[in-house]
């Protein structure tokens, strides 16, 4: 039987089209492999992050070709500096076990499941890891695509991605995979067992509390305690401690560009510190307590000179105080505060 002339060109086609199926095989059963590896080591972590190293950054990442099927969310750690209370790391670390929890268990039997994987990886443990992304201050969180190819192609969350904790981790990942966290499982205040204790305590409590309001015998019948209760009520809500507490928002942050300066205001509007706040909360009280000195108190004095004087050193004290809020307002937003004259007065 004769071979035409075309057979060495049609044996050679198939000779590629065999070889290239066998590389996609090959390839997509490597993915599939890591991606088995992935979800056995996220069962067997504690909150769903999988600890990784030197050697197991580079065989899920820097070794394995992109583009990857899945993604990895770094979280870049230092146990030498838990003990930096102004860095957050072991609070940060906990947001960050607590939304992987909560993607792991709103994304349970889906495919975004498999499409990213969250990871620790710690200093000491893995020095060529953190010099490979660059990493040179903390907190740190990094996002691994799966078409980067190194580590300069990852994206580093900003730290106004921190200022919701794990909801503000969330936007990002959201933003930036195009997955969907879900609502954030945080614990109760409170377990079964504390709800049971405070219970029971109330219950032998409230007959002696019966009586000693029936007495009048309560601090709830001291106007003293009332008058510093509503101070207390006033400058919780205009300092913004609700948020701040609701969020978990640090006093103060570390300088990344100058780790021993402090940063007691941020720029921008999307952030605010609890320093910030308790800043802006005493301003505002300031000018509260001296309008009530001056509509309940100093109406009673009689000498009209030192109403006059009292009266002159709220309104400059009461300027400034305002005046320092409108210009913390416009360093932060960038809106200004313009006055404007009645058309009338023209």
């Amino acid at each position: 039987m004769a071979i035409s002339a075309k057979s060495p060109q049609i044996f050679f086609l198939f000779f590629i089209i065999a070889s290239f199926l066998t590389t996609f095989i090959a390839t997509a059963e490597s993915d599939s492999d890591r991606v088995a590896e992935l979800l056995h080591l996220q069962l067997r972590s504690k909150n769903g992050v999988i600890h990784l190293d030197d050697n197991s950054m580079a065989r899920f990442f820097t070794s394995a070709k992109p583009s990857r099927s899945y993604s990895l969310l770094v979280f870049f750690d230092a146990v030498q500096l838990h003990d930096k209370p102004e860095l957050h790391l072991q609070d940060l670390r906990s947001e960050f076990g607590l939304l992987a929890s909560s993607f792991i268990t709103n994304n349970q039997n889906s495919p975004s499941q498999t499409k990213l994987f969250f990871c620790e990886i710690e200093f000491k443990q893995s020095q060529s890891s953190f010099s490979q992304f660059g990493v040179n201050s903390l907190p740190h969180i990094r996002l691994v695509a799966p078409q980067a190819q190194n580590p300069k192609d990852t994206v580093a969350m900003d730290q106004g991605d921190f200022s919701r904790l794990a909801e503000s981790m969330a936007d990002f990942v959201e933003s930036k995979t195009k997955l969907t966290v879900g609502q954030i499982h945080r614990p109760p205040m409170f377990s079964k067992k504390q709800i049971g204790f405070i219970a029971l305590a109330l219950m032998i409590w409230t007959p002696f509390l019966i009586k000693k309001l029936l007495l009048g015998q309560t601090l709830l019948h001291d106007p003293k305690v009332w008058l510093g209760f509503s101070i207390f009520v006033y400058f919780f809500s205009v300092s913004g401690a609700m948020h701040n507490i609701i969020r978990k928002m640090p006093m103060f942050l570390a300088d990344r560009n100058d780790p021993s300066k402090l940063i007691f205001f941020y720029q921008g509007s999307g952030m605010q510190l609890g320093a910030e706040g308790f800043a802006i909360g005493f301003l505002y009280t300031i000018v509260g307590l001296l309008l009530s000195l001056v509509i309940h108190v100093l109406v009673r004095v009689r000498n009209v000179n030192v109403q006059r004087v009292v009266m002159i050193v709220s309104l400059l004290v009461s300027f400034w105080a305002v005046k320092k809020v409108v210009y913390l307002d416009n360093w932060k937003t960038g809106y200004g505060v313009h006055g404007f004259w009645p058309s009338s007065w023209k």
